[in-house]
Order: C-alpha cells, then structure tokens, then sequence
C-alpha cells in the first residue's frame, strides 16, 4: 500500500515539491553560512519525496541545533508548516485526500524544527 501511495504522491505534485526543496538547499549551500539549512533542505527534499512509510521523529539536537532551530523557524518555519497544515486541511476534505492530508501534517513537523528530526521508515 505504501508504494502505490508514494507512486500516486510522486505523479501529484511530490516530484515538483522535492525538487523545489532540493534547489532551495542548493542555493543556500552557495554561502558557508547557508550550508547547515541547505542541509536540512536536503532531508526535507528526500522525506517529500517519498513520505508513505516513513515518519518524522523531531528532537535529539544540541545547544547548535537548538539555535539552527530558532533561526529556521523565525526565517521560515512557520511559513511553511502553515502552508503544510493548510494543504493538509484542504486535503482531508475530502476521503480520498485524507491519505495525503496526513504526509503534508508529517511534513509541517518536519518543516518546523528540521534540526536534529529523523526520519525513521515504520
């Protein structure tokens, strides 16, 4: 089940998603100062695109990723976990979305405090 929800994620906009996360960290591991959050980019990029049977587990960072934490959600965590949180509102409206409603409400933890987040496959 898991790999016909990744494949239908995928051809729906996942393909799209991780690509812009992907490019995003790219541009900001031009900068030293950028690479840690281009990093994080990396593993949002990877957990976007194929979210079905993996979770997101956050927690586990030091004094530094607590401050990597503190600058992302000030310049862009809350941002997108709200545009997370909405599009998974707007997709467990209907019964055939709640499926996808869930990863992107996966993705708003995620996207919140990456610093120190794993992703673990259940």
């Amino acid at each position: 089940m898991n790999f016909i929800g990744n494949f239908l994620w995928l051809i729906l906009g996942g393909l799209i998603l991780s690509l812009v996360w992907a490019l995003t960290g790219l541009f900001l591991c031009i900068t030293i100062i950028g690479i840690p959050f281009g990093v994080q980019c990396f593993k949002i990029a990877g957990f976007v695109l194929w979210p079905f049977g993996r979770d997101c587990i956050p927690g586990g960072f030091g004094v530094m990723g607590a401050l990597g934490n503190v600058i992302w959600i000030l310049v862009c965590g809350i941002s997108l976990c709200l545009s997370h949180l909405l599009f998974g509102v707007i997709f467990c409206i209907t019964i055939v979305g709640i499926p996808f409603g869930l990863q992107h409400f996966k993705m708003a933890k995620l996207s919140l405090v990456p610093f120190g987040a794993q992703i673990v496959y259940l």
